[in-house]
């Protein structure tokens, strides 16, 4: 028997079938990890694609509908080269996909429920994937992807909060485990959909990223009785009205409130991470030296390269925690959270370096210069997103867990949106002062972390966190 068939359907919180974890959470992980391939696939051909084919003068009239929204970009910005006009249009679809969960969580919390709403994600993401094979369907392509990530992305990671008691101490390492599923995808997806996308056809790429949703699917459809049962729905016939359903105490409002005021300075602890995927292979493709061997690396693999580091960050930190937590008192969830940030300060500041380089000398840098941006980054991003995540998985009021992760998700839309911003500075700003803007943006992220800590700490780790119908959730550490 597998470790994935083996724990009581009945009681997924009361197995340990799955690496000392519920059954479900290796199902829920493995479905996580395709559906992740297929969007980083996508995501690592996307702004390449735009920028060296599709938004080129002699090729952008293909897109059916797009005249109408560049004209939208460019009222606000003015006119846009290929490349800024990629960066943006990257940016928004990078940072709506973080937005849409907020309504996905609202549309399962409240009528279809967390199994219904994943699954029609799902099917709508694989359509979307598909429709990229055609040049005139991009932007109906990115709609249904957009609505697919919204009903798929909150609900999922609300199912792997609901596998735990509130007290199982197990919450927080199991979405860091959650986290290397998709770590896994990061490092298959730009080899696989990349090399096929930038070696033999643009199209070749985007659709194994929809062969791999497709598999995504049929995982979730297997292990569905493995996984929590639904709750928090009102019955047939009731008030759907949050007020209906959902009554905050005085606790649970400031906590929520609090955790809406977090989300600006989260967003700029994110986009030193996320320009990795905007900004960086387009000044990677111009000023570093990418021919290995006498062959030149895809550009793409880059980002291979950084979901590699990242992964063993991930578990060099779940290591360090557990270790440290044997010795002393481990550190709350903003603590870690902000030394993360003042870690990940360091990738960028890195690459401003490299950029000064360039510029001093004229000569391209070497491969050695995104090993040194992807390590510092990911050894304090490893602790940025699970832990915000677990944090906001815990601190969530009853009833109300896929609202709140989709507010979680927020800072990743604001952030991509900014970032697809930025990214069009790379043009007209000196790469040492573009990638010393990124560094003190991500820093500051971490002092003002400090800071919150300092003054509404305690509200997020009090004894009443996660009380009324539950038991407290003061016990769960942010990771181990």
């Amino acid at each position: 028997m597998s470790t994935l068939d083996a724990g009581v359907p009945g009681n997924p919180r009361s197995d340990r079938a799955f690496l000392g974890h519920p059954a479900g959470l290796g199902w829920l992980a493995f479905c996580e990890l395709w559906e992740r391939f297929s969007y980083y696939g996508m995501q690592a051909l996307l702004v390449l694609y735009l920028s060296n084919y599709l938004f080129l003068p002699q090729n952008i009239g293909q897109v059916t509908g797009m005249d109408g929204l560049r004209g939208l970009i460019e009222g606000v910005t003015g006119p846009r080269s290929p490349q800024q006009l990629a960066s943006i249009v990257f940016g928004l679809y990078a940072g709506l996909v973080y937005l849409t969960p907020l309504f996905g969580g609202l549309v399962a919390d409240r009528w279809l429920g967390r199994t219904k709403t994943v699954v029609i994600g799902a099917s709508l993401m694989a359509f979307g994937h598909f429709l990229m094979a055609f040049e005139a369907s991009l932007l109906s392509a990115l709609a249904c992807l957009l609505l697919g990530v919204g009903c798929f992305k909150g609900n999922i990671a609300a199912q792997v909060g609901d596998l735990y008691a509130p007290g199982d101490k197990r919450r927080a390492s199991a979405f860091q485990i959650f986290m290397l599923a998709v770590q896994i995808a990061v490092i298959l997806a730009p080899i696989v959909c990349g090399t096929l996308g930038e070696k033999v056809a643009w199209h070749w790429g985007f659709g194994a990223a929809g062969v791999g949703m497709l598999i995504g699917l049929v995982v979730y459809l297997a292990g569905r009785r493995w996984l929590p049962p639904e709750t928090g729905r009102p019955a047939a016939g009731a008030a759907s009205t949050p007020s209906a359903s959902v009554r905050m105490s005085g606790s649970e409002k400031a906590r929520f409130a609090l955790l809406l005021l977090l989300i600006p300075v989260l967003t700029l602890s994110i986009i030193g991470n996320q320009q990795y995927n905007n900004a960086f292979p387009l000044w990677s493709q111009k000023y570093m030296d990418l021919v290995l061997f006498g062959w030149s690396v895809p550009v793409t693999w880059l980002q291979a390269i950084d979901a590699f580091i990242s992964t063993a960050a991930m578990i060099a930190s779940i290591a360090f925690w557990r270790w440290w937590a044997t010795r002393r008192p481990e550190p709350d969830d903003l603590m870690k959270m902000a030394l993360g940030s003042l870690i990940a300060a360091g990738g960028p500041a890195l690459i401003a370096l490299a950029a000064g380089m360039v510029e001093g000398t004229g000569e391209k840098v070497g491969l050695a210069w995104t090993l040194a941006y992807t390590i510092v980054n990911n050894l304090g991003f490893a602790n940025i997103l699970p832990v915000g995540l677990a944090l906001y998985s815990r601190a969530a009021p009853r009833n109300l867990e896929g609202l709140v992760i989709g507010v979680y998700y927020l800072h990743l839309f604001i952030g991509n949106t900014v970032v697809g911003w930025l990214a069009g500075f790379l043009d007209t700003m000196p790469g040492r002062e573009f990638w010393g803007l990124h560094a003190m943006l991500v820093a500051g992220a971490g002092v003002l972390l400090l800071v919150c800590r300092f003054f509404f700490g305690k509200l997020l780790t009090g004894d009443d966190v996660g009380a009324g119908q539950r038991p407290a959730l003061s016990g769960v550490p942010a990771a181990q």
